[in-house]
């Protein structure tokens, strides 16, 4: 017996051995002036792409087009609150599967650069920071707060678990892994830096560590000891200065942002870059031996209530789209634009010898206008109102356990009195409604929080419909950050009390309460509902042109935001999330009534600003 449990053992042991020798581990280092892979010169050209934001079943015809255009690696964020959503609870399914999406990458012969932050910045919510921390309100993000902290080292412990072991010293394709992420852009206390940099080493990323700042940045965010790559300076001899200033007199030189492209914002024009200049700068970056990951390479779509907002002391609140097309040399579609085949070109002349790229590969579906469909069934807001929070002063989302969507905040006027209705510290967009009638659309990027009310009559009700348009995610105001009626509302100068709360997180069109659509009077929000057939799935946009603001879902799926002031006029439809047979399509609309039929288009309206 004895025997046959030595035999056994000695069999486990040879089966291991066998399988770590079959499993490549590789070294990845820092020369001089170049990376060093398994002791080589390794030049990155990179490019962003991130999971969240393409649907899963599309990324390997994204990154099948990557390799196509010439890349060898992948830049990803890794976004906080879509992998916590609610604390100590963990989603890492469907498009929040990050390693599935390494593995990926791997699967189609490319490497990763990884950005765990756990800020991203990126045009995302909160900029990655789940909503929860502002729970507390005495907590500061991004700082040695040890609450904060607490809750960052649980959520890297969990973030290790899926992807340390997925470095290229472990036999992954994870080449590098970032701490912190622009924090130049935010403070200088270095002692926090190195406090990432432990979490990060106690969560299993063992391999090559880096920081990015921009250039005005770099003394403040880089950490002594560190590769400190840096962002927006595409000048061969100023990154190569700047690396050098702040790395011990070398490199090897890393553009972690370059930016052939850029993001959106409600009510501004479409951003688009110069594809000749953008080429000729890649040239001129890739001659100079320097390493670059273009931001983006493919954009994809901010769905759900993801996108951020800008804003600082000069410029005032400015929320994002939820196209993330940034002009990338992939759009939202995934097809290539002119700009892919000119930066192919530039990135087809600095292969080693005798390499040369793929075929750019034939997209497998067209994009189509699909058969206009009748709106079948009307859920009026106010006809689903649930049961409220009561509370004599108006309560924050935050307070009220909510991250996202909307709330409609109600009391009653018991003396007849009008006025100025203010509403102090209002975040982001409120509908303004008397005895179901709306008198006022208050705007916090136009600095509007109040109006003159009148008509006001004893016993009024007044409703104040308030939305998340999206969390600051970067500037000195990020962790000012909490939502809704954040602290109180007054009439002629009188504080108004005694408020009831609707909760609408708007996470599923399911669960309201569907009348068949009618003529109506009066504006109010209201979810349309339609169905559709379809004998094959394919991409298209629903057309957005008559809706007001709101939110779109296909078959349960949140598609992200519209908004008539645009840019964007059109929703994408990934063909992935559409199937044959009976179809769903519901839009939530806070604006505009009435509609009766909804609409597709075979191309994206990125570029039509309301007329005013």
């Amino acid at each position: 017996m004895l025997k046959r449990i030595l035999a056994c053992c000695m069999l486990a042991m040879a089966c291991n051995t066998i399988t770590l020798a079959q499993t490549a581990t590789h070294t990845f280092a820092l020369g001089d002036k170049d990376f060093l892979l398994d002791g080589k010169p390794f030049q990155m050209i990179s490019g962003e792409m991130h999971y969240t934001r393409i649907p899963k079943e599309y990324w390997h015809e994204r990154m099948k087009m990557a390799k196509a255009m010439g890349l060898n690696t992948i830049g990803t964020y890794v976004f906080w609150n879509a992998h916590e959503p609610v604390q100590g609870k963990y989603n890492f399914e469907g498009e929040n599967d990050i390693a599935g999406f390494v593995r990926a990458a791997k699967e189609e012969g490319l490497y990763v650069v990884l950005r765990p932050s756990p800020y991203v910045c990126a045009e995302w919510e909160f900029g990655g920071y789940p909503w929860w921390l502002l729970k507390d309100r005495n907590m500061k993000v991004r700082s040695k707060d040890p609450a904060f902290i607490n809750a960052y080292r649980n959520y890297m412990m969990e973030i290790g678990k899926q992807l340390a072991p997925l470095q290229v010293n472990h036999g992954g394709n994870i080449l590098m892994v970032q701490i912190e992420n622009e924090y130049g852009s935010y403070s200088n206390d270095k002692e926090y830096l190195a406090q990432n940099e432990k979490i990060f080493r106690d969560a299993g990323f063992d391999g090559l560590l880096f920081t990015c700042d921009g250039p005005g940045q770099m003394p403040a965010g880089y950490l002594p000891g560190f590769l400190p790559a840096v962002n927006g300076e595409d000048n061969p001899a100023k990154v190569k200065e700047l690396i050098n200033k702040y790395h011990d007199g070398k490199g090897p030189y890393y553009i972690a942002e370059w930016y052939p492209g850029w993001f959106d914002s409600w009510g501004k024009a479409h951003s688009r870059s110069n594809a000749d200049e953008d080429a000729k700068k890649l040239d001129e970056v890739l001659s100079a031996g320097i390493s670059i990951n273009m931001y983006m390479f493919h954009g994809g779509t901010t769905r759900d209530f993801m996108n951020g907002a800008n804003m600082n002391r000069k410029e005032p609140y400015s929320p994002q789209t939820s196209s993330y097309d940034y002009d990338a040399p992939l759009n939202e579609a995934g097809d290539p634009t002119p700009k892919f085949y000119k930066l192919r070109e530039v990135i087809a002349k600095h292969l080693p010898a005798g390499q040369t790229l793929p075929d750019v590969p034939q997209k497998r579906r067209r994009t189509y206008a699909l058969e206009v469909t009748k709106v079948t069934g009307v859920a009026n807001l106010f006809n689903n109102l649930g049961t409220p929070v009561e509370s004599e002063k108006p309560m924050s989302f935050e307070d009220l356990d909510q991250g996202y969507g909307l709330v409609l905040y109600r009391t009653t006027l018991a003396n007849a009195t009008g006025g100025l209705l203010k509403i102090k510290e209002m975040r982001d967009y409120a509908t303004v409604y008397l005895n179901g009638k709306r008198v006022a659309v208050l705007d916090r990027r136009l600095a509007q929080d109040s109006v003159q009310l009148d008509g006001v009559t004893a016993n009024s009700v007044l409703d104040i419909l308030v939305e998340n348009n999206g969390r600051i995610n970067y500037g000195p105001f990020l962790t000012d950050n909490r939502q809704g009626i954040t602290e109180k509302v007054t009439l002629a100068d009188k504080e108004l009390l005694g408020w009831k709360m609707y909760k609408f997180p708007l996470t599923t069109p399911a669960g309201f309460k569907y009348v068949p659509a009618q003529n109506e009077g009066e504006q109010y929000p209201a979810l349309y509902r339609s169905t559709f057939s379809l004998k094959g799935v394919v991409d298209t946009y629903l057309d957005m042109h008559g809706f007001g603001k709101g939110v779109a879902f296909i078959n349960g799926h949140n598609l992200g935001k519209y908004w008539n002031i645009g840019p964007q006029q059109t929703l994408f439809v990934p063909a992935a999330w559409l199937k044959r047979g009976t179809n769903e399509v519901v839009i939530f609309d806070e604006l505009n009534s009435g509609h009766k039929q909804i609409s597709t288009i075979d191309h994206p309206v990125l570029d039509e600003l309301m007329k005013k």
